[in-house]
């Protein structure tokens, strides 16, 4: 069953969608929470929809939800930060724990590209998340930014001229550029204690892999890293979706069906 939710936060109305499998009303289920990325939705490139369907099929619950600024959330996204982000993400959990279909023991978190970068640290800072997968995590962000790049264009100019970063339509603010520069993506994120399996392909040339293997030397021995031979940022083949799909699946059910 698929049905629209609405979530509040800090006086602003976050858009959702859940999926709830088949079974008696008074079931509570496992269930993931979705974290999409940079000026995305909570459909996502890599098709979170199709993954929610997945997962709905074999026993899990799931909801997708519009970080504010984003797709039909309230909020501007020149108000956006990753700060911000992580503050929405955590109360989103905490949530859905109370909500009458979810096993609150049992709840797991994707993140999908700068959707990672919140997701790690989001399981890191808020208790209770049970398994944590990352897709193709932008841990590029703060260190590009830092060095006074976004996309490969330098920011300052273009906040000089304009007093935002034009970031494929989407106007990017200066307290953004700030929020993210400063943000210890590793240390932060080092500190769950639980399962996290990292998707991620070898032709990304938007997040390197370079680093996204450091995130293994900040967790304690609980990650695991899957390398996509071929596969891109947004996982653009019907082969390279199949594989990073049936891989999530594999290690949610292992984590959070029992």
């Amino acid at each position: 069953m698929i049905r629209p939710h609405d979530f509040q936060h800090d006086g602003l109305t976050l858009r959702a969608t859940l999926h709830i499998p088949e079974g008696p009303s008074e079931t509570r289920h496992p269930t993931v929470v979705f974290v999409h990325g940079f000026t995305s939705n909570r459909l996502e490139l890599p098709n979170f929809v199709a993954m929610s369907r997945l997962l709905e099929a074999h026993g899990i619950a799931s909801v997708r939800f519009d970080l504010s600024g984003h797709g039909e959330s309230d909020g501007d996204f020149f108000d956006v930060t990753v700060t911000g982000e992580i503050a929405e993400t955590r109360a989103i959990l905490r949530s859905v724990r109370t909500l009458d279909f979810v096993d609150p023991d049992r709840i797991g978190l994707v993140g999908m590209s700068m959707g990672g970068v919140v997701a790690g640290i989001a399981a890191a800072e808020e208790p209770g998340t049970g398994a944590l997968c990352l897709w193709s995590p932008a841990a590029v962000a703060p260190f590009e930014v830092g060095s006074g790049y976004l996309k490969g264009r330098e920011v300052a100019p273009e906040i000089a001229e304009h007093g935002y970063f034009d970031a494929d339509g989407h106007r990017v603010s200066p307290a953004f550029v700030k929020d993210l520069a400063g943000l210890d993506v590793y240390g932060r994120s080092g500190a769950y204690a639980g399962p996290v399996h990292i998707l991620h392909g070898d032709k990304d040339h938007i997040a390197p892999l370079a680093y996204v293997r450091r995130y293994l030397d900040h967790y304690d021995g609980n990650a695991h890293l899957e390398i996509v031979e071929g596969a891109d940022h947004a996982w653009g083949t019907v082969p390279h979706r199949t594989a990073l799909h049936q891989s999530t699946l594999r290690f949610l059910r292992r984590h959070l069906q029992r």
